[in-house]
């Protein structure tokens, strides 16, 4: 990273950091839906071990991205800051994909368990590594202050190229060849893509000034520090509010296909449409929603955003004809990415310019960690409470109920609650005197 802000995203950087947006996007969008439906499916219709894998994967999430983000901020490599991260994390994100799928073999229902979250853990290790840490600090670097809200909207346009992909393409596959082909085949493009692209990554020399001040471990410690909360004020109260929307998201979210497939009655092909026309619609908002909060007023529009998410949700548990629950999925998936583009690029502005990535770890805390710590939980002792009991291949277990989506809109509310105390940087031009500190 030079040393004064980049003036401009160059069509090289662009190109890289769309093919692995895209293809990391992939990646995640199946490991947060179709694993879960893969546990459900061939292991055990018993709600809790989605909820462990789903929280035990956020905290390696978290855990990584603090690390190996505050580790490629130190880095000083031949290859470059990030390039390392990003290229070998990439290869062996695809190789541990490929592997999941193999936990199937286990025949003892405890061992395969077992096995799901430890290969989901290994594998969200590269997966965070590569993407979250040094893919996020990376862009970081390269985009100046005046086009974060359009990189964010690029960026959240890939993500839902990618879940239209890995939703539609998903669906069909897995009911026409199963689950391995669709893991091995997925694995082989994250592979490939990181090979190629990261390989195509040029780094700026660092300017000495960035240069790491503190033993790795103390700087670690300093992260979480009160007066490190003080000096980033703007930035918590952020990070909190998206916590408290994520936490009623991810309520409902992890069970999501589950209810669709099993609740109502909807095949995975006919899941793979509706997905498809809500992936289109919010797909073809991302970019001008990019644009849009380069220009207005964040705090207002990441309130109305965290509001329509939320009834959304709630329309979501209301209907179950295919149009409608596309029509409510909609409204629920474009108001929760407008909110996703709004706190992400407000974020990405305020973050320390000598420590992003490590600081991209503590956002992991509030938007991952939490969020699915705490509400695939409340979802799994809902479902539990109120589900009707089912029995899939002999296995015992419960129907997800339209309930948690209810819960879940509810809890997306308290979002709203730490907007009031945000005073400055309302507009896409930061004041001076709140620039971020470490």
């Amino acid at each position: 990273m030079p040393s004064t802000e980049p003036s401009t995203i160059n069509k090289r950087n662009w190109t890289i950091m769309a093919a692995l947006a895209i293809t990391g996007q992939i990646a995640w969008a199946v490991e947060n839906t179709w694993f879960n439906n893969f546990v459900y499916d061939t292991i055990t219709p018993d709600p809790r071990p989605v909820a462990w894998m789903v929280a035990v994967s956020a905290l390696v999430a978290t855990l990584t991205t603090i690390l190996m983000g505050t580790l490629s901020d130190r880095t000083r490599s031949r290859m470059g800051r990030r390039k390392p991260y990003i290229l070998f994390g990439y290869i062996f994100w695809g190789l541990m994909t490929i592997a999941f799928p193999m936990t199937a073999w286990v025949k003892n229902l405890s061992w395969a368990v077992v096995m799901v979250v430890v290969v989901d853990c290994v594998m969200t290790f590269f997966g965070s590594t590569a993407n979250d840490a040094a893919f996020n600090a990376w862009t970081a670097d390269i985009t100046p202050n005046s086009q974060r809200g359009k990189v964010e909207g690029v960026l959240n346009l890939c993500l839902f190229i990618a879940q239209l992909i890995s939703i539609v393409a998903a669906g069909i596959l897995i009911d026409n060849l199963g689950y391995f082909s669709f893991f091995y085949l997925l694995g082989g493009i994250v592979m490939v893509v990181g090979l190629i692209a990261g390989s195509a990554i040029k780094e700026a020399p660092l300017s000495e000034s960035l240069a790491p001040k503190l033993p790795f471990w103390q700087e670690i410690r300093a992260t979480f520090d009160f007066k490190t909360i003080v000096a980033n004020k703007t930035l918590f109260l952020i990070l909190t509010s998206a916590l408290l929307l994520g936490i009623g998201f991810q309520v409902a979210f992890p069970y999501m296909i589950i209810y669709i497939n099993h609740t109502i009655g909807v095949t995975k092909t006919q899941y793979s449409l509706i997905g498809g026309v809500v992936i289109i619609g919010s797909a073809l908002l991302a970019v001008p929603l990019g644009y849009l909060t380069d220009r207005v007023n964040r705090k207002v529009m990441l309130a109305v955003s965290v509001v329509i998410t939320s009834l959304g949700c709630f329309m979501f548990s209301l209907v179950e004809s295919l149009p409608l629950l596309a029509l409510a999925g909609l409204l629920w998936q474009a108001a929760n990415m407008t909110a996703g583009i709004v706190a992400n690029s407000w974020v990405k502005e305020l973050l320390p310019v000598e420590s992003r990535g490590r600081f991209l770890g503590v956002r992991m805390i509030f938007l991952v960690l939490l969020p699915m710590l705490i509400g695939p939980r409340i979802g799994s002792s809902l479902i539990q409470a109120f589900g009707s009991p089912t029995v899939l291949d002999g296995k015992p277990g419960f129907l997800p109920v339209a309930l948690i989506f209810k819960v879940g809109a509810l809890l997306g509310l308290l979002g709203l609650i730490p907007l009031p105390f945000i005073k400055k940087n309302l507009f896409a031009t930061m004041e001076a005197n709140d620039r971020p500190q470490n």
